[in-house]
């Protein structure tokens, strides 16, 4: 195995690679899975940049046509994201599956826990596609309508165990600070290549766990009282 290197945004950020044989060839079977075309393409932005790589190239190199890759992806900037709904469809799930007697954020940290485990395989590929998520300047805006998808599995699951409107603060205070530490772990993650991902979401979600869940409860009576 090789390293591509390539300068976005002025930071050098290294990928995997196996040289000539890491790229499909035109002609050969294509792509046909969210997998494979985010896999592809996470290459290609390393090797080339995000900015200099467009459909029409992802679409060649996967040797699909341009109407096949936006079967499968609505545009390049939801690429890095994978399959984004599919995954926030098994955390709901999660989520609800959890017995209720389960304080609140333990139902969260467990959740979100899940919902960032990924087999070793994809290790490599998960580091580069929250690299670029989280510093590549076009993809900043598009994140934000992810994120706040995210945010609203969360904020529903809330409001559902409190019962209280989707839209109350209490929800959208938890959403948003379920986010900011995810983020937070994230970084740290992404600046020590030693770090292990659901250890530092684990730790960040249990220094506010306990906080969290007390107040919840205290300020959730008070609102009914």
């Amino acid at each position: 195995m090789t390293l591509s290197a390539v300068r976005e945004g002025g930071r050098v950020m290294e990928f995997p690679g196996d040289g000539a044989a890491a790229r499909p060839r035109l002609g050969r079977t294509p792509s046909t899975t969210h997998a494979d075309l985010s896999h592809l393409a996470l290459r290609m932005f390393m090797e080339r940049g995000f900015d200099a790589t467009t459909v029409d190239d992802i679409a060649r190199e996967a040797g699909i046509g341009r109407r096949t890759f936006f079967r499968y992806f609505p545009s390049k900037n939801d690429v890095p994201w994978g399959d984004f709904d599919a995954l926030l469809a098994r955390m709901r799930a999660h989520l609800a599956a959890l017995p209720d007697d389960l304080p609140l954020m333990e139902q969260l940290r467990r959740s979100i826990l899940e919902f960032n485990r990924f087999p070793e395989s994809e290790w490599e590929y998960h580091r580069r596609r929250m690299d670029l998520l989280l510093h590549v300047p076009t993809l900043l805006a598009h994140s934000t309508l992810r994120y706040a998808s995210w945010r609203h599995v969360v904020a529903e699951h809330v409001a559902r165990r409190l019962d209280l409107p989707v839209d109350d603060l209490i929800p959208q205070t938890m959403a948003w600070i379920c986010l900011g530490v995810c983020l937070a772990a994230y970084e740290q993650w992404l600046v020590d290549p030693d770090a292990d991902l659901l250890d530092l979401l684990d730790e960040a979600i249990r220094l506010i766990d306990e906080r969290i869940d007390s107040d919840v409860v205290r300020a959730h009576r008070s609102s009914h009282a």
